[in-house]
């Protein structure tokens, strides 16, 4: 069928709105009209190097189309919000951690399906897609039935995309992987959308301080609104004020920036036996740590999708979202499809906190 794809044609360049081939879902895939589909730092930090041309995007929601043969989850009608895939079969699939499946570089990052095949074509010559198990930067996508979760008939598709990556990730590091006490500490590094999600999860938690750094005053102050108790400026002296809002150090800390300098104040940040969530993918450079800043207990977690399994998270925090305790529509901006360089143009600058194309 054809579909109209905001295309990269060149790595690190605008995207380019196209008329993509789109191939019929195979046994086990299905085919989702996009309703919305959130925009990622991911997308922006693979649009620098991912093999072109390509269709990118992997915050979508939208409605089942059409399903495979052995597709038995969802039907044709149902609405769906669509996360990363993963093969199923591993040992760690199998034991209830598919974001860390062993096939999971292959199966999200290599632009196609596991026998190297595409469902997506320019006059016949097969494109890069497949992008965390979805390419949603389009008006319609073949996903595995992995990927995608029905949500309820009343859900607003306009809302729930971000919910598959994002919200899942920051919200999932707290809820699924530090679960802090009631009363507990964290420090959350970075006020963007996956930040936010943290700091709403770690305020659902319970956490008696929960202090959000961030070099930008205008997410510091909306952090607040979320749940943030204390705010602090990252930089030189970010680490003496949080010494001082808890001399002993902090029970968590989370760090979405996926710098080194950010990433090791927060590891110092914390108190012996604190664990740090590293959840932010920044530059490639390595991380180094003076040796007694994890001598005394201090564990350093790397973590992909918020360890969930989307299929029984994302109804979770849909669920926080229904209930007005996951206020996370709030920090949305929407955008028509074909603005898409404009909402990207928005995000990377600071205008707005998190970027929604519409269909």
């Amino acid at each position: 069928m054809r579909i109209t794809a905001a295309v990269l044609e060149t790595a690190n360049k605008p995207f380019v709105l196209r008329d993509v081939e789109l191939g019929e879902p195979r046994p086990d895939e299905v085919l989702v009209r996009l309703s919305s589909t959130g925009i990622c730092g991911t997308d922006l930090e693979f649009a620098t190097f991912f093999g072109t041309p390509a269709v990118l995007g992997h915050e979508g929601a939208g409605v089942v189309e059409k399903v495979g043969a052995q597709v038995a989850s969802v039907a044709p009608g149902d609405r769906v919000a669509m996360s990363f895939t993963s093969c199923g079969r591993c040992v760690t699939c199998r034991t209830g951690a598919p974001a860390y499946c062993h096939g999971f570089d292959a199966l999200n990052f290599s632009g196609r399906r596991p026998d190297g095949s595409s469902a997506l074509s320019i006059d016949g010559a097969e494109i890069n897609g497949h992008f965390l198990g979805q390419s949603s930067f389009a008006t319609h996508a073949v996903v595995p039935e992995r990927a995608v979760v029905r949500v309820g008939d009343d859900a607003d598709l306009s809302v729930i995309g971000p919910f598959g990556c994002g919200f899942q990730t920051g919200a999932g590091g707290v809820f699924n992987v530090l679960r802090p006490a009631a009363g507990s500490s964290i420090a959350v590094f970075g006020a963007g959308a996956v930040g936010v999600a943290a700091i709403i999860a770690a305020a659902v938690s319970g956490c008696g301080v929960i202090a959000a750094v961030d070099v930008n005053p205008r997410k510091l102050e909306a952090a607040r609104t979320y749940g943030a108790t204390h705010t602090v400026v990252a930089g030189e002296g970010a680490a003496a004020e949080l010494r001082d809002l808890v001399p002993h150090g902090f029970d968590h800390a989370i760090d979405t920036t996926g710098r080194q300098d950010v990433l090791r104040t927060a590891v110092e940040a914390l108190g012996p036996l604190g664990s740090c969530g590293v959840i932010g993918v920044g530059p490639s450079e390595e991380m180094s740590f003076e040796w007694r800043s994890v001598l005394n207990g201090r564990t350093i977690t790397g973590i992909i999708a918020g360890s969930s399994v989307p299929q029984v998270f994302l109804p979770k925090l849909l669920d926080l979202h229904a209930a007005g305790r996951f206020p996370v529509e709030r920090m949305m901006t929407h955008y028509p499809f074909d603005r898409i360089n404009d909402a990207i143009a928005d995000l990377a600058s600071g205008e707005v906190a998190k970027a929604v194309l519409t269909f």
